[in-house]
């Protein structure tokens, strides 16, 4: 069961527009932070440290792979993520604007 602090921390996370956004776009897949930052036309330390405050959270996890570091969601273990999960837009539009765009 969570309690009212983690529930509350969990939310505080969520309330950031960057944060919720990134949240909706490794709901459709997993991504590394140069697509992230393609996608929100923002800089890589800005996704960087919204990942890191994520990761830390909770909410996501990283995978290495070569050089590259993969981000995935983290929430089979929070129900109480799962109606806002269900409840962001879909964004295979832009997700699927940047396909074919490789990473540097």
């Amino acid at each position: 069961m969570n309690t009212i602090d983690e529930l509350s921390e969990c939310m505080k996370l969520l309330s950031d527009k960057t944060r919720l956004t990134i949240m909706a776009l490794l709901k459709e897949k997993e991504m590394c932070v140069c697509d992230i930052v393609d996608i929100l036309q923002t800089t890589q330390p800005n996704i960087s440290q919204h990942l890191r405050k994520l990761k830390l959270g909770g909410l996501v996890n990283e995978t290495r792979r070569s050089q590259w570091i993969y981000y995935s969601l983290n929430i089979e273990d929070k129900p109480h993520l799962y109606s806002i999960m269900q409840q962001l837009p879909s964004m295979k539009e832009e997700i699927s604007a940047r396909e074919g765009i490789k990473c540097d």
